[in-house]
């Protein structure tokens, strides 16, 4: 039986390049644009600025990459991976030699870093998974209706958390852009380690306040109940 080619069926702009020059016509397709390039003989060698593939809706640009006019880049010298998320998305990032291929999955326990706070949701980084420390961190956002467990419609969202605050969070889905969708709505989970408007890290007094050492002033905080030995944090990192 004559094999046909799937140069009839996609044309130039849809192709997926990899370091040989071999475009993603030459793979088996796991969707309109991607190969299954976790499943290729060898893995494609990825160098910045490289060019992977078109950007559209079916296709999200994870880790090691970005999107500009269109496309898909290469952001870092690394492996090429792809991934799917929950809307049907192919993430594509590229991984750097040596890294741990570890990602947030859901109902995995996470440690992240606030980095900004609206009245609606917080954005975080994570920078671990479970006891696992990351090279390169993952977006992350916890709505405030996953903040706590109850009297979810009392949460405020600026007494719950604040920038550089470090919390641990579940991992409920994975949402738009690459940015996971976290919950703290369980007493373990919340802020271990905050610091206070003194700069000195406080101690925590009660499930929604923790105090400054020096000032002995409190403040509002969605406190974690968790006992010191089990916090890995050293406080290092971007």
């Amino acid at each position: 039986m004559e094999k046909k080619s799937f140069k009839a069926r996609y044309n130039e702009e849809d192709r997926y390049y990899d370091n040989k020059g071999y475009s993603s016509v030459d793979y088996n397709y796991t969707g309109p644009f991607l190969p299954d390039v976790n499943k290729m003989a060898a893995p494609m060698i990825c160098v910045p600025g490289q060019r992977l593939c078109p950007d559209n809706e079916k296709v999200t640009a994870g880790r090691g990459t970005y999107s500009r006019n269109g496309f898909v880049y290469s952001s870092l010298a690394g492996y090429l991976q792809t991934a799917h998320s929950e809307d049907g998305k192919n993430i594509i990032e590229v991984i750097r030699d040596g890294d741990e291929n570890v990602v947030p999955s859901v109902d995995a326990i996470v440690t992240a870093r606030i980095t900004n706070v609206s009245p609606r949701f917080c954005k975080c980084s994570i920078i671990k998974v479970g006891k696992t420390d990351l090279k390169d961190s993952f977006r992350g956002m916890i709505r405030r209706e996953d903040v706590r467990a109850t009297e979810k419609d009392k949460v405020e969202m600026a007494k719950s958390f604040r920038p550089g605050d470090i919390v641990m969070a579940r991992v409920i889905s994975l949402g738009d852009s690459q940015s996971y969708l976290l919950s703290t709505a369980e007493n373990e989970l919340g802020v271990v380690i905050a610091t206070s408007e003194a700069g000195v890290t406080m101690v925590p007094v009660s499930w929604c306040k923790m105090k400054c050492p020096k000032t002995r002033l409190e403040e509002h905080r969605k406190v974690a109940k968790v006992q010191a030995r089990f916090i890995e944090y050293s406080g290092s990192g971007p």
